[in-house]
């Protein structure tokens, strides 16, 4: 494998984090409540939906308010708001006529089905015509217009992995100079067609006793995952531009992997070839090794088939070195936040980095033979971090690794 290393000067630094999750919406509260184990996961009305009696899933408590925003829906306003805060923390203030030009910032959000929720909530409220001359444009440039962003915005869709893709983008055009700061993230909301869809699939947990205990990646009797909502936003920021205006750097985004299985739209491939190669680029791409690496935050959703062929997968890229890596899914307590959910664990990440802590997999009582990992079970684990890698395995194959490294 080869790479083309990126210039010093236009590698992609975080400086900024915006999130609206179960777990909170700033990043401090988050990173405590990861660190303490403490699970978003809850029983929540159904509204005679559900297939089952009780309904588990991972929702936002509510939404902060944002001016302008009144004409987005939920989604929309789940992604505003996290844009919103990020820009705030990275200090950017008001793009048109602030510290940054808005030519040179872009906007990359990762939605998964944004057109479905559309669609959907036309149905539920008695509404026929879907494809309406009437309705809005795409929900990327009605968020640069609020945000005053004159750079480009683009959409792009990889399943459970596509604000991962949007990352990735991100740092390319940052990389080709196309920008000198661009928004990624994504977003994801509960919705009646995404539990139908999964429920159908066979993708999500069936157990009614607890939902604090449903969602258990890793585990011997996990039966799925757990939706969740929210959305996770971050500022990417060429390092000399960042340095120029005196930006706190929270972290690098230094490498990223991709590939693509092509073997089947739902199940995940049983051989870990492709899945590890992604994350072999993404080391590749950070040029660091697998002894390097200090923390795997798993894509582990908590499926019986997935949960074995991520750790299938990180053993092949990491050989030897994967006994003395600890690995959990954070998953286990934010529920799958699905489009946002790449995102959010990249902010895991930055959370284990900025803490020297390891968060853990809850409900790991029976580690699954099968997934033989450095698992970090029930409780978070003081260790130093540095160097991490986030996974994101979508439907259809779609693979990511990206490499978050703490600032140099």
């Amino acid at each position: 494998m080869t790479r083309a290393p990126l210039r010093a000067d236009r590698s992609a630094m975080i400086t900024g984090i915006g999130a609206v999750t179960p777990l909170g919406n700033d990043f401090d509260t988050i990173a405590a409540a990861l660190l303490a184990g403490r699970s978003g996961v809850v029983e929540i009305d159904s509204a005679g939906f559900s297939r089952e009696a009780r309904q588990f899933a991972a929702p936002v408590a509510a939404i902060p308010a944002v001016a302008a925003n009144n004409s987005l829906g939920r989604l929309g306003r789940l992604c505003l708001s996290a844009a919103h805060a990020a820009r705030a923390d990275a200090g950017l203030g008001d793009l048109r006529g602030g510290p940054v030009a808005a030519a040179r910032v872009g906007l990359v959000l990762g939605i998964g089905a944004e057109q479905l929720k559309g669609w959907e909530a036309d149905f539920l409220a008695g509404g026929r015509q879907v494809f309406s001359p009437d309705r809005p444009p795409s929900l990327v440039h009605r968020m640069a217009t609020h945000l005053g962003i004159d750079g480009p915005a683009v959409t792009v869709a990889a399943a459970c992995a596509s604000s991962g893709y949007a990352l990735a983008l991100a740092r390319r055009w940052i990389a080709m100079g196309l920008v000198d700061v661009c928004l990624a993230g994504g977003g994801d909301i509960l919705s009646p067609t995404g539990f139908a869809a999964f429920y159908n699939l066979r993708a999500l947990s069936r157990r009614s006793d607890d939902p604090v205990r449903a969602s258990r990646p890793f585990d011997r009797d996990r039966d799925g995952f757990v939706m969740g909502e929210g959305s996770a936003v971050l500022v990417l920021e060429a390092r000399l531009h960042a340095e120029s205006r005196g930006a706190r750097v929270r972290g690098e985004l230094a490498g990223v992997g991709m590939s693509g299985d092509a073997t089947h739209m739902v199940i995940p491939s049983d051989d870990p070839t492709e899945a590890a190669r992604s994350i072999q680029l993404a080391l590749l791409d950070a040029g660091v090794t697998p002894a390097g690496i200090d923390y795997v935050n798993a894509h582990a959703a908590g499926t019986p088939v997935g949960d074995v062929a991520e750790a299938a997968a990180i053993r092949l890229a990491l050989g030897r070195a994967a006994d003395g890596i600890p690995v959990s899914s954070t998953k286990s307590m934010s529920g799958h936040l699905v489009s946002a959910a790449a995102a959010f664990e990249a902010l895991a990440c930055l959370a284990a980095i900025d803490r020297q802590t390891i968060p853990p997999t809850l409900n790991l009582d029976h580690p699954d033979p099968r997934c033989r990992l450095d698992h970090v079970p029930h409780v978070a684990r003081p260790h130093p971090v540095a160097v991490t890698a986030s996974n994101s395995f979508g439907f259809g194959g779609a693979n990511l690794c990206l490499v978050i490294r703490r600032a140099a």
